[in-house]
């Protein structure tokens, strides 16, 4: 039986997931231009559309001239990975890791590739390891914004202008999101389903000079993939900057990250994506401030994302149940809403403490964050009453 009014008022695009994301406002497939295709990815329209995604991504992030934007396979994933087995090993490295990503990072670094002079810096769900113990002599990998746990780093001043170690961010869920600090950034991944809200499978590597230079010097010792062969007789290839894919690339989806990058450009470009991430996240926080039964993941407000939003419970109630009660409550608020039509994909993630994750990246409305909210709450009054029950 109901304990409380079930709100009415629903959000009109119910899309919360941390990836893919929501599509951007008012899109829709006939949105997509379609004259690529049915053609080869190498075929001149092919190309063309290939190098202005590129084109188009280096204008809005504000990415130097004299670094490379590129298109890889296998999403982010992919582009970060690519970059570990090209360039890490003839320096000391460290791979910093406070989620569940940066984790798959590390047993990269430990497993595969077996890294002789390897330091792993890792921390619990909600926080970040001492960053400034990082030696500036030692290649590094990091995750800019903590997808699964919501924590990004609050600056780079612990990377050292000039360091001679190399960087290479995962910058999924924070890039079109937060200001990348270029000059500091040497490898920058990201993938097109994070903040831009399109389809998946597609990854973007950013190199700076400093990274071209170390993959011409440097052959690893272990063989690469193909997929991974960034260099032609000894040289970074170009042509992989310019739109001639390592592997045959979806030109639909494509299209369809292209669609959201001119949406994106059209209300302003990058600004105008972290304003929209802002304001939906600070409506969710000023929510969690309000509510009692909740907090967010993280407790260093510095420290918190504007993409990926985690919330805990709490309160005598929450901490009076079993520890598998306490992992059904957000599994049974999200669904309960999901079966309303009310928010989709909100769930923590599965790894991570039990919690809810809601996306306020730049294609999502203020609106429908707004609406949502009533929602929760009417929910957690529901499954607490069903217990009581």
């Amino acid at each position: 039986m109901s304990v409380s009014n079930e709100p009415t008022l629903k959000p009109e695009r119910p899309f919360f997931s941390s990836g893919p994301t929501a599509k951007f406002p008012g899109w829709s497939l006939d949105k997509l231009k379609t004259e690529s295709l049915g053609r080869s990815h190498r075929s001149k329209i092919g190309k063309a559309r290939l190098k202005y995604a590129i084109d188009l991504s280096r204008e809005l992030l504000g990415v130097p001239d004299d670094y490379l934007v590129g298109i890889l396979p296998a999403s982010d994933t992919g582009a970060l990975e690519c970059a570990m087995w090209t360039m890490l090993g003839p320096q000391p490295a460290t791979v910093a890791a406070w989620e569940s990503f940066g984790n798959v990072w590390i047993q990269d670094a430990v497993k595969q590739l077996k890294l002789k002079n390897l330091t792993a810096l890792d921390a619990d769900y909600g926080e970040i390891p001492d960053l400034a113990s990082i030696p500036q002599d030692n290649d590094v990998v990091f995750t800019w914004n903590g997808t699964t746990s919501g924590a990004r780093i609050p600056n780079t001043d612990w990377l050292e202008s000039g360091r001679s170690g190399v960087t290479i961010n995962d910058a999924t869920s924070a890039i079109f999101a937060q200001e990348m600090d270029w000059p500091k950034l040497d490898a920058t991944t990201y993938s097109w389903q994070k903040v831009m809200g399109s389809e998946a499978q597609h990854g973007m590597l950013i190199l700076s000079p400093k990274a071209i230079e170390r993959i011409e010097s440097y052959d690893p010792d272990w063989p690469l993939p193909k997929l991974f062969r960034l260099k032609k007789g000894g040289k970074i290839n170009q042509g992989i900057f310019e739109g001639a894919t390592i592997n045959t690339p979806s030109l639909l989806a494509t299209e369809d990250y292209i669609a959201a990058l001119e949406w994106a450009k059209s209300i302003g470009g990058r600004q105008a994506m972290f304003e929209r991430a802002n304001e939906n996240a600070r409506i969710l926080e000023a929510w969690i401030e309000a509510t009692p039964w909740i907090s967010n993941m993280v407790s260093d407000p510095a420290k918190r994302t504007n993409t990926g939003v985690c919330m805990v419970f709490g309160g005598d109630w929450y901490e009076s149940l079993s520890d598998e009660d306490k992992a059904g409550v957000p599994k049974k608020i999200v669904s309960m809403l999901e079966e309303r039509g009310v928010g989709y994909d909100f769930n923590g993630y599965r790894d991570a403490p039990p919690s809810l994750r809601i996306w306020c990246g730049g294609t999502v409305d203020a609106e429908d964050v707004k609406r949502l909210l009533p929602w929760i709450e009417w929910a957690f009054e529901e499954v607490k009453a069903s217990h009581a029950n």
